[in-house]
């Protein structure tokens, strides 16, 4: 065979669908399997009370694609059955990273051993979140964000969160907000 022949019509038809075929292989599978020590390191650094953490989180969050050989659950429902906005402070995100921790953990069988650092992690969340608030609602905000804290550390949940309790802070809010006009 002369090499600088031209490579005849049905052979490049079945080299270009062998290229496309390990092409695509390669696409869609992970370059290695992540070891379970590798899942649980990457989802304790994504579970720490501090900022840095939450920070990889979220953009991990908003590139799930990218930790898909992982296997991490995403999914969430906020804050369960308590508001997710209580009286307008934003506490979606910190709920989700609360769900990403307690489902993970959940499922690879270490939940027990994280849930205290993880409802840490969440008030931390939270408090931070308050913090982006005005001086003048920022007490009822950090009650909201005790009592949040408190219902999932010691009830498991968020549903322990009670009328009584939002109304409690919507009256701080208020009297904050008239004490700064």
């Amino acid at each position: 065979m002369n090499p600088s022949a031209p490579i005849p019509r049905p052979l490049r038809t079945v080299l270009a669908a062998v290229v496309a075929v390990v092409a695509l292989l390669g696409v869609s599978s992970p370059a290695y399997a992540v070891t379970a020590a590798e899942k649980a390191a990457v989802l304790s650094s994504f579970t720490q009370t501090s900022v840095s953490s939450y920070n990889s989180w979220n953009a991990a969050r908003q590139n799930q694609g990218a930790w898909a050989a992982y296997g991490f659950v995403w999914s969430t429902d906020y804050c369960s059955s308590s508001p997710d906005n209580p009286l307008g402070f934003d506490f979606k995100l910190s709920c989700w990273r609360h769900d990403f921790g307690y489902r993970n953990y959940k499922a690879i069988g270490t939940f027990s051993a994280n849930k205290s650092r993880l409802d840490s992690m969440f008030y931390e969340d939270l408090k931070r979140k308050c913090a982006t608030y005005s001086a003048a609602v920022r007490p009822a905000c950090y009650s909201l964000a005790w009592t949040y804290y408190e219902a999932v550390s010691i009830a498991g949940s968020l549903a322990a969160v009670s009328t009584a309790d939002l109304e409690a802070a919507a009256e701080l809010k208020a009297a904050g907000e008239a004490a700064a006009r």
